[in-house]
């Protein structure tokens, strides 16, 4: 008895041959854009040092330095990079809470706790006091 094999598609084979080239110029295409962003840019500008606490950093942690947005305006982004300094993401929070803490003292808020005592309130007697 004859037994006939009947050709199996290749699934390793590509149906589309382009694809590859596709994928490797999306891929070439994806790390120029990042190339442009402010991030790569301030990376290439600045050392790997936190600004603050003067942590330095590797490309093995390199993902823990952030750019920080002196006037914390996103679209300001000169290419001189004056409105960027490189931080660590535990001093960049704590910029960050720095800048909404006052901004909600100096707004005027008025969920703010106002003082009610003034510890001073009787130094001017006690100091004609003394002076008598």
């Amino acid at each position: 008895m004859i037994h006939r094999q009947e050709a199996m598609p290749d699934k390793k084979k590509s149906s589309d041959p382009g694809k590859l080239d596709r994928i490797i110029a999306d891929a070439r295409r994806v790390a120029e854009e990042r190339e442009k962003s402010y991030r790569a840019q301030a990376l290439k500008l600045y050392p790997w040092i936190c600004g603050r606490c003067s942590r330095e950093f590797t490309r093995k942690n390199l993902h823990e330095l952030t750019v920080h947005h002196r006037d914390h305006n996103h679209d300001n982004n000169p290419s001189d990079g004056s409105n960027w300094e490189l931080l660590c993401l535990y001093c960049h929070d704590n910029e960050h809470s720095r800048y909404l803490d006052a901004g909600s003292s100096l707004s005027g808020d008025s969920k703010a706790a106002n003082a009610t005592q003034n510890p001073f309130a009787a130094l001017k007697s006690m100091m004609d006091k003394k002076d008598n």
